[in-house]
């Protein structure tokens, strides 16, 4: 449902929006494909990571048909440190089908944009209201967020009711044949005014009409679930070394970090130390036996839902081991440290990588 004429909360954002909106580079030319790149990397990742990101995938894809030819490696080396890699498998394998099923031109249909890999409700509604004109809202985190404000909506997000209301709202001051700036004012006004944390009430252009900031509730609204504890697991990792080469492992196509290269190893188990953790792990991925030496290195970092504490170790091959098997990885590669950069890597494995790269020393325990 959308309203022929501007609510007043529809107004005062499309006015703030012509003065305020962000600059940002897949708004200088909103093609339907660099709004559906600009939407995917978006995902769960802030603006200003996603800027040089954006800038450098446009260049090396130009268009559908440069990234549907393109080999996996190339799309995950170009996308590699952005993170959440099936958004990159999903965008190449989209490409590939669009390239098949529609000419080569994304489709305008939400339904057909929504069969696509990697395109949920938002993203469809983000890419038909932005690219197409359609009149759809895009419910993402800002909007969701302001009007839980404007209408202090104290029932907690994630919830049916609180979802089904939220969206009543956002589309019942949907101005028909606006949805586009509609949704990037209210995404803007998200990111730049009404923040998560500390709102910047006194420049928003709808505090006259947010019932949270006049009931004084507007930092407690959106009301969110209690979160779960975020759990921590040790890792060890093998750089294991073969006549100046050092064995990297890719890992298979499905699951996290699916397609990229890793120094081999895996979780430490309760009473396994670090060293026994990293044999145990090497023969039942590469059925082989090591020797563990010195440590290259202690690597901390957070995921989405764990977080780690890595630690990487020069490593040996015994000399009565079998031949290296790919039992867990879809292939293996001996590789110079000079060649690493054209093996697409995660980031604790490229920051080992590049320790390695420049030749620095093993830790002292």
């Amino acid at each position: 449902m959308t309203s022929p004429v501007p609510s007043a909360i529809a107004s005062l954002l499309l006015a703030w929006y012509a003065q305020e909106s962000r600059t940002l580079p897949w708004r200088d030319a909103p093609t339907p494909y660099a709004v559906w790149v600009s939407e995917i990397m978006l995902q769960q990742t802030r603006v200003e990571s996603v800027r040089p990101y954006f800038r450098r995938w446009m260049e090396r894809f130009p268009t559908i048909a440069h990234l549907a030819e393109a080999s996996q490696e190339a799309v995950l080396s170009t996308w590699e440190g952005l993170g959440y890699y099936a958004r990159a498998r999903n965008l190449h394998r989209a490409a590939r089908l669009v390239m098949e099923r529609h000419g080569g031109r994304l489709p305008d249909d939400f339904r057909a944009l929504r069969e696509l890999p990697g395109i949920g409700a938002y993203t469809a509604a983000a890419i038909a209201s932005i690219a197409f004109g359609h009149d759809v809202v895009a419910m993402d985190a800002n909007l969701r967020r302001v009007f839980a404000r404007l209408f202090d909506v104290e029932t907690p997000l994630g919830q049916a009711e609180t979802e089904k209301r939220l969206r009543s709202l956002a589309e019942t001051h949907l101005p028909a044949g606006r949805a586009g700036d509609y949704n990037q004012a209210l995404m803007d006004l998200g990111a730049l005014v009404c923040t998560p944390k500390s709102p910047r009430c006194e420049t928003c252009p709808l505090r006259g009409l947010c019932l949270a900031q006049a009931n004084g509730t507007q930092t407690q609204r959106p009301t969110r679930k209690a979160k779960n504890r975020i759990p921590h697991y040790d890792v060890s990792a093998a750089v294991i070394r073969r006549n100046g080469h050092i064995l990297l492992a890719r890992r298979p196509e499905n699951g996290m970090l699916g397609g990229l290269w890793e120094f081999p190893g895996g979780k430490v188990q309760p009473g396994e130390t670090w060293q026994a953790a990293l044999q145990r792990e090497i023969r039942e991925e590469l059925a082989v036996e090591i020797t563990v030496g010195p440590r290259v290195g202690t690597y901390r970092h957070a995921f989405t839902h764990f977080r780690i504490t890595l630690q990487a170790y020069e490593c040996r091959l015994r000399p009565d081991s079998p031949p290296l098997q790919a039992l867990e990885h879809s292939a293996l590669a001996w590789v110079t440290p000079a060649e690493f950069e054209a093996y697409p890597m995660g980031k604790v494995d490229r920051r080992i990588a590049r320790r390695l790269q420049k030749g620095e020393p093993c830790v002292s325990d």
